[in-house]
């Protein structure tokens, strides 16, 4: 099986898991801003680790815990809607890269210096 093919499927598998959560997935935990922002699967179909980036820190921990828990239903349904073999297990992970690149951006905005004029004074020396 090659690698293009584990890719394509590793996108639809996205997909169709953040179509999913956003339109079956009734627990009232799973709210606000969130991104399925990746999805790895095995070369074998068996596993696919879902990455997830949720904004809101105090929705964070309640939303991975309630998709953890719908993570059967999940997968049936993905089964319903992908023609593969075998419906991968879902493995849900928090994506911090989002929250880390917004700290490194407030980190750089607080030691960006404010005044410009102290940057013509070095540009003219």
């Amino acid at each position: 099986m090659s690698y293009q093919r584990i890719d394509r499927i590793s996108e639809q598998v996205r997909r169709e898991v953040d179509r999913i959560i956003r339109e079956d997935v009734s627990d009232p935990r799973v709210r606000g801003t969130f991104s399925i922002t990746r999805a790895d699967v095995t070369r074998d179909l068996r596993f696919a680790k879902i990455y997830v980036s949720v904004l809101e820190e105090a929705n964070r921990e309640p939303m991975m815990a309630a998709l953890r828990k719908a993570a059967g239903f999940i997968r049936r349904e993905l089964g319903h809607s992908m023609i593969i073999r075998y419906a991968p297990e879902l493995i849900f992970e928090e994506d911090q890269n989002i929250a880390y690149g917004i700290h490194i951006a407030s980190v750089l905005k607080q030691v960006q210096p404010e005044d410009d004029e102290t940057n013509e004074d070095d540009l003219e020396q």
